[in-house]
């Protein structure tokens, strides 16, 4: 259970690679990696985005696969090639007039940790690393790509009351 108070919560922000996907990606002869996602993820990801949650990708991969995924689940903002993540972090909460402590942010390695330290809910999945685990408010059980990202998104609409409500919760 995230100990955190999650009506806050405005937006969830997610990399991809370790968090989204598996650590371990598969290279296609043309040198691209191959991402493994969570359709569990995708399910929470889509009903979020409906629910009104402000669902944000923010990754250094910049692959087309990555933005016909999420977009595909309704997600607006995805920002990827992100070398250095808090300068793009602090253009979204200006884009949307957010503050840190509404903002939950979900990552598994050093580039997430500036922005980790920042935001008011700093989560991690199970196989993170220590680094990243210090500074986490919630560590989930679940590992990067086996459904973290449902994990989060799925205790913040229970806590807001927006899970299994409503006609959007039952279909794509």
């Amino acid at each position: 259970m995230i100990n955190y108070d999650l009506n806050k919560i405005r937006a969830i922000i997610f990399d991809v690679d370790g968090v989204l996907s598996a650590q371990t990606i598969t290279l296609h002869p043309n040198g691209e990696p191959m991402r493994t996602v969570n359709i569990k993820d995708g399910y929470a990801i889509q009903l979020a985005q409906k629910s009104g949650l402000r669902i944000v990708i923010l990754t250094g991969g910049k692959t087309d696969s990555i933005r016909k995924r999420y977009e595909g689940l309704g997600v607006k903002d995805i920002y990827m090639g992100c070398s250095v993540k808090l300068k793009v972090y602090d253009e979204f909460l200006a884009k949307y007039g957010l503050a840190d402590d509404e903002i939950m942010y979900m990552g598994d390695d050093i580039p997430d940790y500036e922005i980790m330290k920042r935001v008011g809910c700093p989560v991690c999945p199970a196989d993170a690393c220590s680094d990243i685990k210090e500074i986490s408010i919630y560590v989930s059980d679940k590992s990067g790509g086996n459904g973290c990202g449902r994990d989060v998104i799925e205790q913040v609409l229970r806590a807001k009351g927006l899970w299994l409500s409503g006609a959007e919760a039952f279909g794509w």
